[in-house]
């Protein structure tokens, strides 16, 4: 039974891996104060790991789904796969606060005018970020995206691969690219992001915990 004094978070998953929905809730359960709580829904229709434009397109329609038929029970909604599928619409649907880690992460990156880049492991995704950083009206500051060169689904499944991987790209991205900021760009990567954080003067954001912050600055005392 669900506890009627917790203000409940609904995470929505568009990519179809039970495991890393349990990964992202848990880092999202971790950043969340005494008083609220996160649950997890999981799309079926897309693949474990959304990875190219197309995928993340066909998400958009499942997670406004899911929203629209869960939503009731919540005071807010965390879409958390980076792009942000079925975000716009979903907002125009829901009388709550939706976030989405993409957008949140962007934002966060670039508070004081900082430049910011985004690591990764998805090069099909390229363009879809960029273009949300413009929608967002941060093009100017983005230096753009820097990913690791094997397989993303592979590299995933191998924690200690994905953080040296990550590692490098992040490095170009402040190195070459000029980055003060930098978005470790996926909520499958969570994990990966918390390990990195520490080991660079320059700030690494978690997209996660970013969208999280944001969405209780959204629902504040109205729930």
């Amino acid at each position: 039974m669900l506890d009627p004094h917790l203000r409940r978070i609904l995470l929505i998953n568009p990519n179809s891996s039970r495991a890393t929905t349990d990964m992202m809730v848990a880092i999202a359960r971790a950043t969340l104060p005494a008083g609220f709580a996160v649950d997890g829904v999981t799309a079926q229709r897309s693949p474990p790991m959304i990875v190219t434009r197309a995928a993340l397109e066909a998400a958009g329609p499942e997670v406004v789904a899911i929203g629209l038929a869960q939503v009731s029970r919540y005071a807010g909604v965390i879409v958390s796969a980076f792009g942000d599928p079925g975000l716009a619409e979903l907002r125009t649907r829901v009388a709550v606060p939706a976030v989405g880690i993409c957008e949140a992460s962007m934002l966060a990156a670039a508070q004081g005018g900082r430049r910011f880049g985004v690591a990764t492991v998805t090069p099909d995704l390229a363009l879809s970020i960029a273009e949300r950083a413009a929608a967002l009206g941060l093009a100017e500051l983005y230096t753009g995206i820097r990913c690791t060169p094997d397989d993303p689904v592979a590299l995933a499944g191998d924690a200690s691969r994905l953080q040296d991987g990550l590692e490098a790209v992040v490095r170009a991205c402040i190195d070459r690219d000029g980055a003060e900021a930098v978005i470790i760009g996926g909520g499958p990567l969570g994990e990966a992001a918390a390990h990195l954080r520490p080991m660079f003067a320059t700030p690494i954001i978690a997209p996660i915990p970013c969208a999280v912050e944001r969405l209780l600055g959204m629902v504040g005392d109205e729930v």
